[in-house]
């Protein structure tokens, strides 16, 4: 049997996307078809656990991955996201939820040998705890801090503070954050003083997303890398190809600085390109050698 680095799990979506001019178009998103990619292009062996409705199979093949490196997870429906950006840069934007997919549950899980589970959720409620619980038996488990901070009412998108953070975060081996999300979760707009109290709660490293740089921390080492991204039109699923970009350096034994390095250079690369990151680790290394020497 195949022994996988990563599982990535989450539920993919269908996005009705309107910019700025009014002009819309539809894709395939969510956190976990972002993810793969990036953790697929850095070199690790990845599973996906992707969790749609039956009739969305064809979703299956935005992830170009072979068919035994993937499986569908059922749902009544699959996730629905409109989004709507009011400038040219995608940095504002009103998002909302018309249909949200099932909980995933222990039982669904693939049995395949994998070191990390990585929960790449969009809402509250695509993990119960008993999952969490669940995956941590079976090797490392890794978190996006979204999928328990995001909240689907009737359709509209809110965030609240994770209220059982402090039962869960012990249990994480890696959490993703974004800066907005980080003071959602400690009460401090300070990155790295949220980075240090998300690590006295339990978490073993931790990472914050930002539009200027990205910080990792793990209770020792500080690292930080500045993003250097040519232009902005690639810059929807950002964080999620920073994470998987990461997680797959981390798995295959690059350092922290390494990792975080390597992963900037990749998102910065990823966001000069809409949709999903489709270069090569050569291609990340090359941008390392001319824009971070």
């Amino acid at each position: 049997m195949k022994n996988y680095d990563l599982m990535i799990i989450g539920p993919a979506t269908r996005d009705v996307n309107i910019d700025y001019t009014g002009a819309e178009d539809r894709s395939v998103g969510g956190a976990v078809t972002f993810c793969t990619p990036a953790a697929r292009a850095a070199g690790a062996e990845v599973f996906a656990s992707v969790k749609i409705a039956e009739a969305d199979r064809d979703i299956l093949d935005a992830f170009a991955v072979p068919p035994e490196d993937i499986a569908l997870l059922p749902s009544q429906k699959t996730t629905l996201m409109r989004n709507e950006y009011f400038t040219p840069d995608r940095e504002r934007r009103k998002a909302a939820c018309p249909a949200q997919s099932d909980p995933i549950l222990p039982e669904e899980i693939p049995g395949v040998s994998c070191k990390m589970y990585h929960l790449a959720g969009l809402l509250y409620g695509d993990f119960p705890g008993q999952l969490l619980e669940s995956l941590k038996q079976k090797g490392m488990l890794a978190a996006d801090a979204q999928g328990f901070l995001r909240h689907n009412e009737d359709g509209k998108l809110t965030f609240h503070d994770w209220t059982e953070k402090l039962r869960y975060l012990p249990l994480l081996d890696f959490l993703k954050t974004d800066a907005a999300e980080a003071e959602i979760l400690t009460g401090t707009a300070d990155r790295v003083a949220a980075a240090k109290q998300m690590i006295r709660w339990g978490v073993r490293e931790v990472l914050i997303s930002h539009n200027s740089e990205m910080l990792a921390y793990d209770g020792k080492t500080l690292c930080t890398c500045p993003v250097k991204a040519r232009n902005l039109s690639g810059r929807t699923g950002r964080g999620d190809t920073t994470t998987g970009a990461y997680l797959a350096m981390r798995l295959t034994g690059a350092s922290m600085e390494e990792a975080l390095r390597y992963a900037t250079a990749c998102v910065s690369l990823k966001m000069e390109t809409p949709g999903v990151f489709k270069g090569t680790k050569e291609d990340v290394l090359a941008y390392l050698r001319e824009f971070y020497g």
